[in-house]
Formats: structure tokens, sequence, C-alpha cells
């Protein structure tokens, strides 16, 4: 070996001691899986509890049925675009807080869009006052009725929306699981407890109201000017609550006298339900939305005839012919449970297609999001028939031999 060869060598040798001597660096890679991954996630699918195959539902076949395509096809009253509930059960103030809008417009010529979370804030209390009142005998649920508004906003009054979301700061969709959740528990626990102070009770359900809705406000400014709740309904809104009336038909009880509606929602017992035949339910439904005069309305929505991909309410041949339709078949349903008063919406227009009458619902609950105009449902006649149990209207709405029958003035 020659000497510069031998040189060469001690100046590569050197290198890689010098190399070695280095100090390490860390750097950040993505983990490769290995075996150990592959056998964890086999033990975790045995651990796992199996999957249930999805069930099919069942739904009327459409195909054959000429349906409403769009809101541009029906007559209908002005009314504001419609807000979804998102995650909670108070369609009963979204629809008729829509329907109020609706008619403030028709009476006193002003669009306003109002808050239906300041109603449901404060029948919250409500119920906790009712329950003390009667330790623990009141039905606590999300629901209520159309009428609460009229009961609310005697005694509370009413705000506009952008006063009163009852939404938190950076919260986009409503959702009062948690908060319902928390108010059952506590109401079952001064139950319980035997504990009923009525100022405790309602401390608590406000507390508990706050954190997820915030307080609602005492006072406020509107169009320049400062009101309370109840200054703003009298003075402004304006609305003459006493002209207003539900409407239902159920053959059970006798006809053109007031019941009381049978249902949990309906948890103070409102007598203040004007029973009619079915023939005359239709017959004011018609006579009010052809005079521009809407409604709320609550049924039933959990139907085969129901889907909400097409917009649609029908009632599938299967189930009943559309000529057999009548009291005692309407009767028999809600008696055996098929019919239920589980949702309510704005009935606020209506078109003709091929001899059949279709009413277009203004709808706050999610199905009626998930295509085409957002926010409305397309209902036929003979699902207003059939599944439909109540509603609220202005006496302006009731055909003059009805509101005789009915001794309204």
């Amino acid at each position: 070996m020659g000497c510069e060869m031998r040189t060469l060598l001690t100046l590569l040798l050197s290198f890689l001691v010098l190399w070695a001597q280095q100090p390490s660096k860390a750097i950040f890679i993505e983990p490769k899986r290995g075996y150990y991954d592959t056998i964890e996630a086999k033990a975790n699918e045995f651990k796992a509890p199996k999957k249930k195959t999805q069930k099919t539902v069942m739904k009327v076949d459409l195909s054959n049925i000429k349906i409403p395509k769009s809101i541009s096809e029906f007559k209908y009253v002005w009314h504001n675009t419609p807000i979804s509930q998102g995650i909670t059960n108070t369609c009963w103030s979204f629809s008729t807080t829509s329907f109020f809008e609706s008619e403030i417009y028709r009476l006193k010529n002003k669009k306003i869009r109002l808050s239906p979370m300041y109603n449901a804030y404060l029948e919250y209390i409500e119920k906790a006052t009712e329950f003390v009142k009667t330790r623990g005998k009141t039905h606590i649920g999300e629901g209520s009725m159309a009428d609460a508004l009229l009961r609310l906003w005697k005694k509370y009054g009413c705000v506009p929306y952008d006063v009163y979301t009852g939404l938190l700061d950076g919260q986009e969709v409503y959702d009062h699981a948690a908060m319902f959740s928390e108010i059952k528990s506590f109401l079952e626990s001064v139950k319980k407890n035997n504990f009923w102070s009525e100022t405790f009770v309602i401390d608590g359900i406000k507390n508990i109201l706050n954190t997820y809705m915030k307080e609602p406000p005492t006072e406020f400014t509107y169009e320049g000017k400062k009101w309370t709740p109840q200054q703003f309904f009298q003075n402004y809104v304006g609305l003459n609550l006493d002209d207003y009336y539900s409407i239902i038909s159920l053959n059970k009880y006798p006809f053109y006298e007031k019941i009381v509606y049978e249902v949990p929602d309906n948890w103070w017992f409102s007598d203040e339900y004007y029973n009619v035949p079915l023939n005359e339910f239709m017959q004011i439904i018609n006579f009010a939305i052809e005079k521009n005069i809407s409604m709320s309305i609550g049924g039933d929505v959990s139907e085969p005839g129901i889907d909400s991909w097409a917009k649609v309410a029908v009632v599938p041949e299967f189930d009943i012919p559309f000529d057999k339709i009548n009291d005692d078949a309407r009767m028999f349903r809600f008696y055996n449970g098929t019919t239920y008063d589980d949702h309510g919406v704005h009935l606020l227009g209506y078109t003709d297609i091929d001899g059949k009458r279709w009413y277009l619902i203004k709808d706050s609950g999610a199905g009626s999001r998930n295509v085409g105009d957002k926010g409305y449902y397309f209902f036929n006649e003979d699902y207003v028939k059939l599944k439909i149990v109540n509603f609220l209207i202005h006496k302006d709405g009731i055909p003059e031999n009805i509101k005789k029958k009915l001794n309204i003035k």
C-alpha cells in the first residue's frame, strides 16, 4: 500500500470518528402500524357489541302521485323565512310565533320577527312553578301547545328575535338536550327530597336556563324606543289574544262544546278546545286559508306517508282509502295511539293539483331542510284530514255558521 493510499485511509477514518461524535437530532415522523395495532384491533372488535343491521323504513311510493315541487306553486300569506329549532322540542313555540308574526302583518301591517325562545324560557318557569304547587304532579317536558302563547304573552309579553335569540355567544344551532336533562334531574331531586320551596326551585331552574339560553331582557330598545316585554306586546304588537281560538275534532267528545285536550303537552289542562265535526274542521281550514288567514296546527308526523326528501305528507291508499276518512277513522287512530300530537307547524298557503288540495307548511323541524325549499313541507288535504288534530286560529278565519254553533262572537 502506497503512502498516498494510507494517507487517504487515515483521513477517512478520522472523518468517520468525527462524524460519529456529532450529537443526534430529533425528527418527527408518522408512526408505522405494527403488529400490536393488528392484535389490538382484533381484540376490540371481539369485545365490541355486534352492529345491528340498519332497519329499513316503510314509506309510500310517490311515483304515481302528482306532488308540488316548490313553494312557488302555492298562494300563501306573508311570513318570515323559516328558522330551525335545532335539537329541541320547541316546535310549539316556533310554529305559533311564526303564525302570530303573520297575524301582526295581516292586522297591523308590521313585519317583525319575534323570539320563539323567549316563550320557551318562560314556559319552563311556568311548569316549574306548577310543579311545586302540585307537589310534582305536573308533566315536565320540552313540549307545549300553541295556545300556551296566549297565556304567556298575556302574562309576560313578547320580545323581538334580535333582542333575545336564546343562543349563547358563538352558538349557531339550538341544542337543549343537556339543559333539559339537568332540569329534569333537578326537579326529580326536589320531589325525592320533598323540598317544595318555590323560591329555591325557580332560582334553580333559572340558573340552568341562564347557563344554556342566557337570561331574557327585562327592558330593551327597539326602533329607538325603550320597552319592557309587556309594553312591547301591548303597545307595539297590539294583538287582541281573546280573538284566537283552539279548534279540535275528536268524536269521543260532544261537538260544539269546549273540551280538555288530553295529551301530556297540555300540561296545564286547558279546557279551551272547541270541538267540531271533521267536515267543519276542514271547512274552517279551507275558508281561512282562502281568505289569506293562516293557522298554527298540531298533529302526527310519524307516518309512512311523510317523506322529507320529497317534502310531502300524504295518506297512502294502503292505510285508508281517501273517501273513507271520517270522524271514526280519525278518532280510531287517536284512540290506538297511531295518531299523536307530536309536532306543531304553521299552515300558511294552498294550491290545487288535479282536484286535490295541498297546503304549504312552514316547519322548524330538521326534516324540512333536507332538500329544496328549506323549512317547508307540502301536506295533502287527506293527511290534514286524518292526522292533524287541532289548530289555533283567529276568529276571522271561522265561518259565521260555525261561529254561531260555537257561540263565538
